[in-house]
Formats: structure tokens, sequence, C-alpha cells
């Protein structure tokens, strides 16, 4: 559902104006037609990244195309002052998907699936392509949802070792059951790195390698969350403290 009553949010990688058509492709067709049963004159809001909303109508709806038409653009408020960089480490099926989408919600602005030492997840050559386009249905899906004007960039997933001299001017936080310092000690920013690790935790090499490397180590309290809820937890707690969640 959208924000505005029942209308539908459909993101799109293209560029859009107002007074133009364009042809939505089959995946956003089918979704369209087929599971909303939507038809001629019906409305859709369109988004793809650039920072606004569109409204449109569906203007031809034939078994094998469909023609929307651009009628307006909107700019609203819905992107967090926060800049968050998510390094989330592989998890098996659901939790990776509910990883991903949470974190969309929440207002990451990009994410970076790892590779760790102690995860379960094994991917590699077609396997990882069709995960990672699975992956990507899932970012925007969540972005579609959660009213987003922007679909949060998905990196191509990577090893962790390779990328932890990445973001060296943001603030890079470690989520680490060990470390001793929470959230209310650090000083507040605008720019943020966050790497959760996998359902058996972050090695200790990985983390000593991520330290060297000017990751700082953080706790979120004393119980030991599961990978799918430490970076929902992190990120709220982020949005609460220096984004937009506290209102």
């Amino acid at each position: 559902m959208s924000r505005r009553g029942h209308v539908p949010r459909v993101f799109v990688d293209t560029p859009l104006a107002v007074g133009e058509t364009l042809d939505p492709g089959d995946d956003k067709r089918h979704h369209l037609a087929t599971v909303l049963r939507l038809g001629v004159d019906a409305p859709v809001t369109l988004f793809n990244g650039d920072g606004h909303e569109y409204d449109a109508r569906i203007v031809k709806a034939e078994r094998k195309r469909m023609t929307l038409a651009v009628e307006a653009r909107h700019s609203p408020e819905r992107e967090s002052p926060l800049s968050i960089t998510l390094y989330q480490a592989i998890a098996r099926g659901d939790r990776m998907d509910f990883a991903l989408a949470k974190a969309v919600e929440l207002g990451v602005t990009a994410i970076r699936p790892v590779f760790t030492e102690r995860g379960k997840v094994k991917l590699e050559g077609e396997r990882l392509a069709k995960k990672q386009a699975h992956w990507q249905a899932v970012v925007e899906s969540a972005a579609q949802q959660s009213g987003r004007l922007v679909c949060p960039p998905l990196e191509a997933a990577t090893a962790l070792s390779d990328c932890l001299d990445r973001d060296t001017d943001h603030l890079r936080l470690m989520l680490a059951p060990s470390a001793t310092g929470g959230l209310n000690a650090l000083t507040r920013t605008t720019h943020i790195s966050l790497l959760v690790g996998p359902e058996s935790g972050l090695s200790d090499t990985e983390i000593d390698n991520a330290t060297a490397a000017g990751w700082q180590p953080i706790t979120l309290g004393p119980r030991v969350l599961r990978t799918e809820t430490a970076g929902m937890a992190a990120l709220a707690a982020l949005q609460s403290l220096w984004g937009d969640l506290a209102g």
C-alpha cells in the first residue's frame, strides 16, 4: 500500500518527466495487471531514485504491453538526514531477505553484502548471480512499500577482508558482543558505516583486522541478537539518536 491511499508504488529504473509515457517492463506490468488487477485509468505512483515521486496513470493495458503516463511530480521529505552504509554478512534464506528489507525500511543509504569466515552460505558463479538478483528484488520491494524516494544501491557481494579499507571518511561501527562501549558514547555524525556479522559472529581475526583498519567495535547490550535482528536494532537506534525516527 502506498502512503496515499491504495495507490501502488512502483520503482522504475528509468528517467521520469511529467508529460511523458513509459512501459514499466514485464515484471511490473505483471504485478500491476495480473496481481493487482489494474486496468486503464488506474493511478500509479512511480519513483526512480531521483528524490521525487511521480503521479502516473495507466493509459494502455494489453496482454503483453502496458503504458503509463506521468502526470505530476512531488518532492516529499522522507529520506533520513543520516547516510548509513550497511555491511551485512550474508545469511541463509529468509534471514538475509529480512535483514535487507528492514534495512531499507529503516533508511539505509547503501548495502554491501559480505562473505565472512564463519558465514554458512557458499555462493559463486550462477548461484551467486541469481541470489544477487533476488536480493535486488527484495530491496526494490521494500523501497516501494516503505515510501522511500530512493532505492538504496545493492553492491555485488564480496569478501569482508576486501572491503575493510573502504569508507574511511565515515564513522565505521562493527557490532561485537565483546565490545564494552555502546552507541550512547559516540559523537554525533551524519556518515556512518555499520558492519553486522553472520549468525555465528565475526571471527577473532576479522574483529582484529577490522579494528586495525579503523572500525570501532560496539555492543547493543547484554543479549545476543541474531544477525537479522542486530542490524535492524542498530539502524533503529542510530535513526532514533541522530536521524528521523525521533520525529
